[in-house]
């Protein structure tokens, strides 16, 4: 059951069935292949049908199905079944609708679309409120920090094809995440990982984005949005999915945290939501800093992601902000000076480590407890 109109470059497949009609133009609806989409229309609605049985699947349209411009159906959220209602569109936009097969690509989790209310009023950071609801379209994200292990990969993968890095990177074991890498760094591995693996680069050097960055720490560096390389997540993005599908909770798994929990510095005297124990997390303080923990050691959010909580603070695409952008699939201001860090480390105690907490640091600059992971589109 993996035919289709077209192959995508990451694999995946267009599934069954495109649907292409002329909404309320007096044009008849045109069904290209009926084998899961059908339609119907009432009124000043326009509704599609597919089995209540297909699970897992992507709505996805666009006005014009020979450009690879494909977006998931918004604002209802994108993994869906059942049917989806088109009121009122635009008379005599053709639109295009296909159903796509959610696979969830190997080391990632799937963080469906949705709104969420971003920021915190529990503990009064001022960067942290007024809390906004933003809504994110569905995305992978790494379930893991990037070790050091594949930082290598990519990384010697990357040096013998003309990428060039400011930091080597560095870890205290394979299995563990990498850090000492800068957010130049980040961004040029997420585009070589994304060569790598045979998909559109997402960064660009240009406006026109023709070219690819690769090399030097470029202060104008131009996302694609559109594509579904590798790339750095959006703080609005980090944060929707290291809460995991809770809401109003200081850490991914609730309101308390201890060292059982997370790699972080306990500080029980100051925070009354931190069990502790005190100090370093014993269980990795050894052999000199950084205390890192391997990746994956703790529990996994409702997502499935680990570490959203201490071990490594995490790059993320924006410029940092005093405040939220809200809205829908926000990236961040236009230009800043520094870019934002998320999810405190084995050095910061649980203030940092909540998933409200906001950090920020020059993107040239490397630390020994700053890593990051990756999100690429559907």
């Amino acid at each position: 059951m993996k035919r289709g109109f077209l192959r995508t470059l990451d694999s995946f497949y267009c599934l069954f069935a495109f649907l292409a009609m002329a909404l309320f133009a007096g044009i008849p609806p045109v069904l290209a292949q009926a084998t899961t989409l059908s339609i119907t229309r009432a009124g000043n609605q326009v509704i599609l049908y597919w089995p209540t049985s297909i699970t897992n699947y992507v709505l996805q349209s666009t006005t014009n199905p020979l450009v690879a411009a494909w977006s998931a159906v918004s604002p209802t959220p994108v993994v869906v079944s059942g049917q989806y209602t088109v009121t009122n569109p635009i008379s005599g936009t053709r639109q295009f609708y296909r159903l796509r097969q959610s696979v969830i690509p190997l080391g990632m989790g799937l963080i469906p679309a949705g709104s969420f209310t971003m920021g915190d009023t529990l503990d009064g950071e001022s960067d942290a409120i007024p809390t906004v609801s933003v809504y994110v379209s569905a995305f992978y994200m790494d379930t893991n920090l990037v070790s050091y292990s594949q930082w290598q990969s990519v990384y010697n993968w990357a040096t013998s094809r003309g990428y060039s890095f400011d930091y080597s990177g560095s870890g205290k074991g394979t299995n563990h995440p990498v850090y000492t890498v800068d957010w130049y760094d980040t961004v040029r591995w997420c585009n070589a990982r994304s060569q790598q693996a045979g998909l559109i680069p997402v960064y660009y050097t240009d406006a026109g984005l023709t070219l690819v960055y690769t090399n030097g720490d470029a202060f104008a560096v131009y996302a694609n949005w559109s594509v579904n390389g590798y790339r750095l997540p959006t703080e609005a993005e980090w944060e929707k999915a290291a809460r995991g599908g809770l809401s109003g909770q200081r850490f991914p798994w609730g309101n308390t945290i201890s060292e059982s929990q997370a790699d972080y510095y306990g500080d029980t005297s100051f925070f009354s939501y931190d069990l502790g124990p005190n100090g370093y997390n014993a269980a990795f303080a050894t052999g000199g800093y950084p205390y890192t923990s391997p990746v994956g050691h703790f529990a996994a959010n409702g997502y499935g992601l680990y570490d959203l909580a201490g071990n490594l603070d995490e790059w993320c695409w924006d410029w940092y902000g005093a405040t939220y952008a809200g809205g829908s699939d926000p990236h961040g201001p236009a230009s800043g000076n520094s870019r934002i860090l998320r999810g405190g480390d084995w050095s910061t105690n649980a203030y940092g480590a909540r998933c409200a907490g906001r950090n920020a640091d020059d993107p040239p600059i490397g630390y020994d407890f700053v890593g990051f992971r990756c999100v690429k589109g559907l």
